[in-house]
């Protein structure tokens, strides 16, 4: 056994790192029986080495990435800190050094996982990152290997738990926006600055790492189109529900003949539909191929030891490859060049609730503005009066979004509507 030790650097001590680090000593005896060697955390590069660390001795610690970077005895580099750079350089360092790497940074990867993937091959290295997606819940590995034998048409995710446990609070106890958010927060499910979960970007991100391994076509953040769920209020979860559906942030990724679409933003979701039973702070992500049909994979998303579980999934994979001498074949290389269209240029059905004038013909009026702009009306239910004002809440059919904008705008300019109080988009079967 001690000739197959395999020592490695861990970079980042926080959260998941210290789980990382608890977890790689509590699978010690695992990892010899299932990859017939075992791994040592030699080094755990943090900013502060004074600070004290959960579960990690003081002796291990480091704040000079060059001790680990020129220690020939160090063979892979398991990379927690997040954020773009000095992770970047690290990992590039890495790599060029002819270290295994293992990351769970999706702010990295979904910029920059392209690069860094052509760098790995170029060197006969590993890069894993099976914990950048969706935290425990295997999907990386899947869409490298199991899936690659069916043609997917379509990825669609609950890949963030902050906003399903917000909107989980909305939808089965009543609660607006706020007080689920106020909630999420207290359970440590919520940073202090929610943006990135709230906003939808830290989805956007998740789901440009998962198109551009499905679909063989580089897909960056910026590429993906976000819109988030602050906008949403109990009025529009109730309705909803009405409707027979349930409100989910969703990423999704479709292909067609000659483009991609790739976003992220609330969707109404049949109640039958499997994504809509997922609950509270867990993820989800559902596939349709060719050959596979329908196919979902669910877990914890996010959090320490969860995390942690698929950090050191692919820390045993690295580790049975250099015992194994199988090292540098990483596979989600994009060889294709695909466009990702516009938001205007994808097509979606709408859930619509509006203000208007109490009055005859305010309906139809509504009604022809739409038709002119190519939105049908697939249902319309008159709700409350407000302050003299009828609620109408309307499920339009599929539309191109650029023209479902242009009736808006329309519908805003109108004497007989007051408000649009809100715009969701529907699935479509």
């Amino acid at each position: 056994m001690n000739n197959n030790k395999i020592k490695a650097a861990l970079l980042g001590a926080g959260t998941v790192g210290s789980g990382v680090y608890v977890l790689s000593g509590m699978l010690a005896d695992e990892m010899v029986q299932k990859t017939g060697g075992s791994l040592e955390i030699k080094k755990v590069l943090v900013r502060d080495i004074s600070k004290e660390r959960d579960g990690i001795p003081r002796e291990v610690l480091t704040d000079n990435w060059k001790e680990i970077l020129e220690d020939p005895e160090i063979r892979i580099v398991i990379e927690v800190m997040g954020g773009i750079e000095p992770a970047r350089t690290y990992i590039t360092e890495a790599i060029k050094a002819g270290k295994q790497v293992v990351s769970a940074n999706k702010d990295l990867l979904a910029d920059y996982g392209q690069e860094l993937l052509r760098l790995a091959e170029e060197n006969a290295v590993d890069l894993q990152f099976e914990a950048a997606v969706a935290g425990a819940i295997p999907i990386i590995r899947p869409l490298k290997q199991n899936m690659t034998a069916s043609l997917l048409t379509e990825i669609m995710g609950i890949v963030n738990g902050t906003t399903n446990y917000i909107l989980t609070k909305m939808s089965e106890e009543g609660m607006d926006y706020k007080e689920a958010l106020n909630m999420a927060a207290e359970l440590g499910y919520a940073e202090a600055d929610p943006t990135s979960d709230v906003e939808g970007y830290d989805a956007g991100r998740k789901m440009a790492i998962l198109a551009s391994l499905a679909y063989s076509s580089e897909v960056v953040f910026s590429d993906v189109y976000t819109e988030g769920i602050t906008h949403l209020t109990a009025d529009d979860v109730y309705y909803a529900r009405e409707f027979g559906y349930v409100i989910k942030l969703v990423g999704i990724a479709k292909k067609d003949e000659a483009s991609l679409e790739v976003k992220v933003h609330p969707m109404l979701i049949p109640e039958h539909h499997p994504l809509a039973t997922v609950r509270d702070s867990f993820n989800a992500v559902f596939m349709h191929g060719d050959a596979s049909d329908d196919a979902m994979f669910m877990g914890r998303g996010a959090g320490k030891m969860p995390t942690a579980s698929a950090v050191m999934g692919d820390a045993v994979t690295v580790l049975r490859n250099l015992l194994h001498d199988n090292c540098g074949w990483n596979g989600g290389i994009a060889y294709k060049k695909i466009p990702v269209k516009p938001i205007e240029e994808t097509k979606s059905r709408f859930f619509l609730r509006i203000l208007v004038q109490e009055k005859p013909g305010a309906l139809g009026n509504i009604a022809t503005v739409l038709g002119k702009n190519d939105v049908s009306i697939d249902h319309v239910v008159a709700k409350h009066t407000v302050q003299g004002f009828n609620e109408l809440v309307i499920i339009t059919g599929s539309v191109m979004e650029g023209d479902f904008n242009h009736a808006l705008s329309s519908l805003e300019k109108m004497p007989d509507v007051k408000q649009i109080c809100a715009k969701i988009r529907v699935y479509s079967e």
